[in-house]
């Protein structure tokens, strides 16, 4: 299980503390952070689905929380999960699918300008072809010739000054960290960050010119990198979390005789949760259901919706 320092907790700093610490000492903090990240992804564990989409999930519903919406996370869910491939899940809905899609999808596609054009239109927003390919260009300049900390503030500052919100910024932070890392997948990190302030106004000025003449003010830099740190322990907490979880999954699979136990298996470690009512090949709707509630029985799934019917259940 991942471990985190107990000097590297007592380092992540609050919003009141941030004026007085040095952007060095935030961004050691950051740096450890998402080091220890890093050991967590690079296990590339069976269950890591799961936990990237349980990730993606409270993302969502943050997102949802700053736009005013009332949606929590069994209501994302519902949108998503209960309806059709294709059906309208309406706005918050499409918040989750945005983040889904930086959870599932290969990391080196998620800056692609197609791939851009999906996810603002998953946000709310209509850009034009010349906005996807301007944003899509300036990705391409911080992802090649920036270090880390200018990356990151330069990330929102792309997005800001073309007039897109701070959510945004965080899915393309996301998306470019796990580029630099070299990750197979990005981790949802920043979105779930609902008090995530950045301070950069909308600079006009050429990214270029505005990272080299010090646009983004130290202010936000550290407040990036503080969010930063909470985001990363907070996935920390969740593996560990969601692999005692799976561990537990693990153990009574072996024991279970229904045919295609194994495929729920793979999805139950694969996503954030499944319907009770999904089509499996070789398993039937009441053999699912069975299934499903020796396994609660068994204490190595939950169901998640706490209703009688339209049950869904996950890790």
């Amino acid at each position: 299980m991942a471990t985190v320092p107990t000097w590297l907790r007592r380092a992540i700093p609050d919003a009141p503390s941030l004026a007085g610490r040095e952007i060095e000492d935030v961004a050691l903090a950051a740096g450890a952070a998402i080091s220890a990240l890093d050991a967590v992804v690079r296990r590339q564990q069976r269950w890591a689905g799961a936990w990237r989409q349980r990730l993606a999930l409270s993302a969502a519903a943050a997102t949802a929380k700053q736009a005013g919406r009332v949606e929590d996370e069994s209501a994302l869910r519902d949108a998503v999960l209960l309806t059709r491939p294709g059906d309208n899940v309406g706005p918050a809905g499409r918040f989750l699918l945005a983040w889904r899609r930086l959870a599932s999808r290969p990391a080196e596609d998620l800056l692609t300008e197609k791939t851009l054009a999906a996810v603002l239109q998953e946000f709310g927003y209509a850009p034009d072809d010349e906005v996807v390919g301007d944003l899509a260009d300036d990705l391409r300049q911080l992802a090649a010739g920036y270090g880390m900390v200018a990356t990151l503030t330069g990330t929102f500052m792309a997005a800001e000054r073309r007039g897109f919100g701070r959510v945004l910024g965080a899915w393309l932070a996301d998306a470019l960290l796990a580029q630099r890392l070299g990750w197979t997948h990005a981790i949802p990190l920043l979105g779930g960050e609902a008090a995530l302030a950045v301070g950069t106004g909308r600079p006009r000025r050429p990214m270029t010119a505005a990272l080299a003449a010090g646009a983004e003010t130290e202010a936000g830099a550290k407040s990036l990198l503080a969010a930063q740190v909470r985001a990363a322990l907070r996935a920390i907490d969740l593996s560990a979390e969601l692999g005692r979880r799976a561990d537990r999954l693990l153990t009574v699979a072996p024991k279970l005789r229904a045919k295609a136990a194994d495929a729920v298996v793979e999805k139950l470690l694969s996503d954030d949760a499944i319907v009770a009512s999904q089509k499996i090949a070789g398993m039937s709707d009441r053999g699912l259901r069975r299934l499903f509630d020796g396994l609660v029985e068994l204490g190595a799934v939950r169901e998640l919706s706490g209703r009688p019917t339209f049950r869904i259940y996950g890790l």
